[in-house]
């Protein structure tokens, strides 16, 4: 598979209604993409998911969050978290996911945007050695399994001293009483994906 394959062919450029300061590579239908694309998963790479979109905003919004200091994007998705986090002046953005064309569309996202991201695979198995002072991660509580593994991740980097910030527009699986509240933020154009032209997500500190 070359470096956007099948990437490029099923998005064009445009512009998370939430955060438009960031161009990011983006389908107009995840269930024809996914059809086109024959993957195992849908292409979660491909949208700007509500979680995400609050989560980047407020990090943008939020500068200090993340100014000098050395992050990780959980379940990056498209990067759209991470490539925030650099623009917000994060001295080093590592961006995760399991799935290899995310990391292909992570690579291509954050170079649109002009900044740098190291892509790796998964670190929920703690196969990949990190070392970062805050944890992001958007609307990652959308099934029970990988709820349980973020959640298990998320426990023992707050108790390494790891800042943990997550965007969550109230999925099931979501530990609210783990969570403290930062900010809400209304998500527009979101019917394909969410069922409803707005939808409420928050951001919370996981302690």
């Amino acid at each position: 598979m070359t470096a956007g394959d099948g990437i490029r062919d099923w998005t064009a450029p445009g512009q998370p209604p939430l955060v438009p300061e960031i161009t990011l590579l983006l389908a107009d239908d995840i269930h024809r993409a996914w059809s086109a694309l024959d993957e195992e998963a849908p292409p979660f790479w491909a949208f700007a998911w509500v979680g995400g979109q609050a989560l980047a905003r407020h990090v943008l919004d939020h500068p200090d969050l993340v100014r000098g200091r050395r992050v990780l994007d959980l379940a990056t998705g498209s990067g759209l978290v991470a490539i925030a986090a650099a623009l917000a002046g994060a001295t080093g953005v590592v961006a995760s996911d399991t799935d290899v064309r995310a990391q292909q569309a992570v690579g291509l996202n954050a170079a649109a945007n002009g900044v740098e991201v190291e892509v790796v695979g998964d670190v929920l198995d703690g196969s990949v050695e990190l070392d970062v002072d805050v944890v992001l991660a958007g609307d990652v509580f959308y099934e029970q399994p990988m709820a349980r593994h973020v959640e298990r991740f998320c426990d023992e980097a707050v108790a390494a001293g790891v800042d943990v910030i997550v965007g969550d527009p109230g999925r099931e699986y979501f530990p609210r009483k783990r969570c403290t509240a930062l900010g809400t933020y209304e998500v527009t154009g979101t019917a394909d994906l969410e069922g409803g032209a707005v939808t409420r997500t928050v951001v919370h500190r996981f302690s």
